[in-house]
């Protein structure tokens, strides 16, 4: 006889017949009537005590596991009424998140989308959540919280000084700061410029503030403030005759003992070029694209001792469309790229935030606008080589003969290289140091078409960049420097090889082609003219296009002026 404890307090006890699931193996429970006793044991403690139940006809073990297999399984088709028969299904038990190849290939490529450059993901966070909290642990300043000291520039947007705070005005060290007060384009200073301190503080000056003017006076405009990181620019630097001699002191904070040689210049210029390249690199993985890049829009940053982009009134943010006007552009014409536009002229606006943003990745990669500024760094490394071409005029009449080769180097160095002067000539043999990786960089940098030229984090990853010029590089830097070109050394030898296999003669086995597979490529007829229907569609088409931009461009200069600012509220008013 087995004992089994069923509970604490009464239990209804009955008759039911249970069948065998394993014919093989008759239960000696199921198939026969069970035979239910129950007996109560006193308490000892005078309470209710537990239900005890004989059983007779098996084991204490059979007993327990055919008993909870029948209440278990037989109770539900008992209550449905669905007969004695009892199915089980084989199918294994889901316990998580099932894992597949199109599912992960579509979270990778997801995940890729979001993160790619200009950056989606990354981008939401940093307008709605690290914008936010920025607002209210930053210090807020208002226009009588300065001293005006000397005006460090003027320009057609606004006016520059060295300011410091009334507060303290005798601190040098943290009063000294930069103040700009711009009559236009100053939101969107503002707003770059807020933005890069947020995602690539190191590439640009180290912006503290900017706000409205709050006034009733026509004149009211923003108010921009910087810490002071020098008045010595790229233009200033150059136009010295001991360029680039002056600069290396400046990096390394004394004079090296060596041999002044184009070895020298070359390491001195290289650790410029590197620096600069970084600075757009940071701009261009937020989605800003400077516009204007010049040495008078690089400063030498004495804290630092690197050099910084500033100026951020031209540029624009195409992760969310702002400041973008194709068929309006702020530029220099002596450092413009042909193009001119960084963007298709075909959109004659930016789509609104959400669709631009959502779109970002795809339009970053079908217009690649960073290769506008690219074309801008070229021509300074160009006047860092040439020093006949640091002067404007010079430079302009560079630009014409560059235009006649139709923008090609290689063309342009075979015209003026027989007649070059002694000048010229030192700049061509310090570019062709180490095999000419100099003159390999700048010729892929200076390039007619936009999708030719290289990107600033390739050009980082150019043999030019092996030696790391004078300073070296953070550890940082040099793991991102070094990932990308072993990445960029993996896709090169893949694409040679590609190359290779394809343009290779001989049979099929060896994956290339025939010579009588080349003579058919060689001898495929071109297509006949369409026929006349056909031409008519696509003059019909041809003038739907142009009908609907006309629409599109009339619409978009009504609606300009309230799609075009919907950000300025972001920025703060004076108090």
């Amino acid at each position: 006889m087995a004992t089994v404890v069923a509970g604490v307090g009464g239990v209804g006890l009955g008759r039911a017949k249970l069948h065998s699931l394993n014919p093989k193996r008759p239960s000696q429970f199921f198939g026969k009537e069970l035979k239910l006793r129950p007996s109560f044991e006193p308490n000892p403690h005078g309470k209710s005590g537990p239900l005890v139940v004989h059983a007779t006809g098996g084991e204490l073990m059979g007993l327990v596991h055919n008993l909870f297999l029948g209440v278990g399984v037989g109770l539900p088709c008992t209550v449905m009424e669905c007969g004695d028969i009892i199915y089980r299904s084989t199918l294994p038990r889901s316990n998580g998140i099932t894992l597949t190849v199109p599912g992960v290939i579509l979270a990778l490529g997801t995940v890729s989308y979001l993160w790619a450059t200009p950056g989606v993901a990354p981008g939401f966070w940093d307008m709605f959540v690290l914008a936010f909290v920025e607002r209210l642990f930053r210090p807020t300043y208002r226009k009588d919280d300065f001293v005006l000291g000397k005006k460090l520039g003027e320009g057609a947007f606004g006016v520059v000084y060295r300011v410091s705070l009334a507060k303290n005005p005798a601190s040098k060290k943290e009063g000294d700061l930069v103040l700009k007060k711009a009559t236009e384009y100053g939101a969107v200073e503002i707003w770059m410029n807020e933005r890069v301190r947020r995602a690539c503080s190191s590439s640009c000056a180290d912006f503290l503030y900017g706000f409205l003017e709050n006034s009733s006076k026509k004149g009211a405009g923003y108010w921009l403030l910087w810490r002071y990181e020098g008045e010595a620019t790229l233009s200033d630097l150059m136009l010295s005759k001991d360029f680039p001699y002056n600069v290396e002191a400046m990096i390394l904070g004394e004079v090296q003992d060596l041999p002044k040689g184009l070895g020298r210049e070359n390491r001195i210029i290289q650790t410029i070029m590197r620096q600069l390249l970084f600075a757009l690199d940071g701009l261009h993985t937020t989605g800003i694209v400077h516009r204007d890049i010049k040495p008078q829009n690089i400063i030498f940053s004495e804290g630092s001792r690197t050099f910084k982009i500033i100026d951020l009134g031209a540029a624009a943010d195409l992760r969310v469309g702002i400041n973008y006007i194709p068929k309006e552009f702020l530029l220099d014409p002596r450092y413009a790229a042909p193009e001119q536009y960084i963007m298709s002229t075909q959109t004659p606006s930016a789509p609104s935030a959400p669709v631009a943003t959502a779109l970002s990745p795809v339009l970053w990669q079908m217009n690649l606008p960073d290769r506008f500024d690219i074309y801008s760094t070229g021509l300074i490394f160009l006047q860092m080589a040439f020093p006949s071409l640091r002067s404007d005029s010079n430079l302009i009449q560079f630009n014409r003969q560059l235009k006649r080769c139709e923008y090609d180097l290689v063309s342009w160095r075979k015209t003026v290289e027989p007649r070059a002067s002694s000048e010229l000539r030192r700049g061509f043999e310090l570019l062709d140091l180490d095999g000419g990786i100099g003159w390999e960089l700048l010729t892929s940098m200076v390039r007619y078409k936009a999708r030719q030229r290289t990107s600033a984090k390739a050009a980082l990853a150019h043999p030019y960049f092996g030696r790391e010029g004078l300073l070296a590089l953070s550890f940082m830097q040099s793991l991102r420097l070094q990932l990308f070109r072993a990445t960029q050394q993996d896709y090169s030898e893949a694409a040679l090889w590609v190359i290779r296999l394809m343009a290779k003669s001989g049979t099929k086995q060896d994956g290339g082609f025939t010579e009588a597979q080349l003579q058919e490529l060689r001898e495929i007829e071109p297509k006949k003219k369409a026929s006349p229907q056909r031409n008519a569609l696509a003059s019909a088409l041809r003038l739907q296009r142009k009908f609907m931009r006309t629409i599109n461009e009339s619409m978009d200069e009504l609606n300009q002026r309230r799609k075009s600012l919907w950000w300025s509220r972001w920025i703060p008013r004076e108090e």
